[in-house]
């Protein structure tokens, strides 16, 4: 049992310590002896949990959707509305890429160039989103004619570009950066008669 502990410690380890790697210098350039001598142990024992650069990058990515997974089914048994839920999700999504290298680590590694992702997180935060568009819709709470798709793909393209230009200047992660991009797509997303009980600061802390 002492031993099974041990190795979920170094697995964390390194999967943490390759969200940082991967980061700062990119899946290409980074390399598995940085990785290990951050983690604290060998490049043997490294090589023991992941045979490749390759599959501790998937084992990243693994991870981050866990987190995002978290982020995305909070809030299901409440009785907030589907549009709220989304823009609390999107803080949560930013205020969580500020702090949590292994979710930041595992949306960039979805956009690496010339590696192919098994756990593509921008496509699951996508699909996502859409779905809750389309939630939104069918209870009543989107305008009449509003364009869904047009929806989605502002949500989509505005929060991953949050997402890129976060790892340079967390303001683009903050509140109230979040907060004015809804302030200024509530308007035309939801009839006006709900606009008052939606909250584009978020209805939870942050």
């Amino acid at each position: 049992m002492v031993r099974q502990e041990r190795a979920v410690r170094t697995r964390e380890a390194l999967i943490h310590s390759a969200a940082e790697v991967f980061h700062h210098e990119g899946f290409t350039a980074a390399s598995l002896t940085l990785i290990s001598s951050r983690a604290g142990v060998s490049n043997g024992a490294l090589h023991f949990h992941f045979a490749s650069k390759a599959i501790l990058a998937d084992a990243v990515e693994a991870s981050a959707a866990a987190v995002l997974q978290t982020i995305t089914t909070r809030g299901r048994k409440t009785p907030a509305a589907t549009v709220q839920r989304l823009i609390d999700a999107t803080h949560e999504l930013a205020c969580r890429l500020q702090r949590d290298a292994v979710l930041r680590a595992g949306f960039e590694l979805s956009g690496e160039v010339g590696r192919v992702t098994r756990t593509d997180l921008r496509l699951r935060w996508h699909t996502w989103v859409r779905a809750m568009v389309e939630s939104a819709a069918r209870h009543g709470e989107l305008r009449e004619n509003v364009d869904r798709e047009g929806v989605v793909a502002a949500v989509v393209a505005v929060t991953v570009g949050f997402e890129v230009l976060g790892t340079r200047d967390d303001v683009w992660l903050s509140r109230a950066t979040v907060a004015q991009f809804w302030r200024l797509l509530l308007p035309a997303l939801v009839p006006a008669a709900l606009l008052p009980a939606l909250e584009a600061g978020g209805s939870a802390p942050r």
